[in-house]
């Protein structure tokens, strides 16, 4: 069972790290924006701030720690290059990191990826080598070709510079939106919620901070139910890239000790947030990263007169899957008599 006593000064990431990644993604990383809506104010009673990296380079934040894991390269294991395995956005911030950075990159990706996912990982110059979900083991698929590349593999949330990238976002938003009450983030592997997680602490310490996943792929919730790390099998949601199967054992003591929970949203819940997301915010955010926002808006916190962030992690989505969450959101509104 993992300590959940365990202090900052033993994690895999400190804030330390996470302040050292802002300086190396300045000038490369897009400072993403961070919108308001008054009609989201009036429907939580919360003063609202979206962090909108679905407008990041690559569309995702997942940019952010894989550009900070491989600028970290000696020369030499650059030009030998990286390899790594994902559903979407961390192949696509790791084939967009390694093409600026001048490093060949390999991507292990499900055969059920998004077509959108699949053609921008290739767009950005990196080899996909697919594999089906349910049957192979991406991971160690991965490390085999690492191996035998003598390549750099750069996994999608369990290490110390990925945690530490995908941090850097919390500083901004602190930054530009002020402290926090409450910050709400997608959870899958934990990478984005921990690096988070340790930025808040430092810089807005009365923050609570919750991980939203959906509840299809509960692992986190049950984790964190049993104080130990807990594995699931695949889960069937629209969350594509939350499909996560268990947290990472990097990622796992961060969460436990700083976070104050885990939130979990139904696949109607993160449609209904994707639609309002387009129709009132006018940006296009995938389900995966509208699910934090999903938790607002289902009140799965009470938020009224707190100051809440909330972490819109990506907009990779095709525009047929798009279309049918908008219009499947319509039908479960009406279903439900809701307005």
């Amino acid at each position: 069972m993992t300590d959940i006593a365990a202090s900052p000064a033993s994690f895999a990431s400190t804030f330390d790290d996470v302040r050292a990644a802002a300086e190396r993604l300045r000038g490369v990383a897009h400072r993403t924006p961070v919108v308001t809506s008054t009609t989201l104010d009036a429907l939580t009673g919360a003063r609202v701030s979206l962090k909108a990296e679905n407008l990041q380079r690559g569309g995702a934040f997942k940019f952010r720690g894989a550009y900070n894991a491989i600028a970290q390269l000696d020369p030499e294991a650059r030009r030998r290059g990286v390899v790594a395995f994902s559903s979407g956005n961390h192949a696509q911030g790791v084939a967009l990191a390694a093409r600026l950075l001048g490093a060949p990159a390999v991507i292990v990706m499900p055969t059920d990826a998004p077509a959108l996912k699949l053609a921008a990982t290739r767009g950005y110059g990196a080899q996909v080598v697919t594999y089906d979900r349910a049957r192979m083991n991406r991971a160690e698929i991965a490390a085999s070709i690492a191996a035998e590349r003598s390549a750099t593999l750069v996994p999608p949330y369990d290490h110390p510079s990925i945690i530490a990238g995908q941090g850097t976002l919390a500083i901004e938003l602190i930054e530009d939106a002020g402290e926090l009450d409450v910050l709400l983030a997608p959870l899958g592997g934990g990478g984005l919620l921990s690096g988070c997680v340790l930025a808040a602490h430092a810089l807005s310490p009365g923050a609570r901070v919750y991980g939203v996943e959906p509840e299809a792929g509960d692992d986190w919730l049950r984790s964190w139910q049993a104080n130990e790390i807990v594995s699931i099998p695949v889960p069937k949601t629209i969350a594509d890239g939350q499909q996560t199967q268990a947290p990472g054992t990097l990622t796992w003591p961060i969460v436990r000790r700083l976070a104050a929970g885990i939130l979990t949203v139904t696949d109607d819940e993160i449609r209904r947030a994707m639609r309002f997301a387009f129709e009132r915010l006018k940006l296009v955010v995938e389900p995966s990263g509208a699910s934090a926002l999903a938790a607002l808006l289902s009140k799965k916190i009470d938020a009224r007169g707190a100051r809440v962030g909330v972490i819109l992690s990506g907009g990779n989505v095709d525009p047929a899957n798009f279309a049918g969450a908008l219009t499947l959101s319509t039908a479960s509104y009406l279903a439900t008599g809701s307005r």
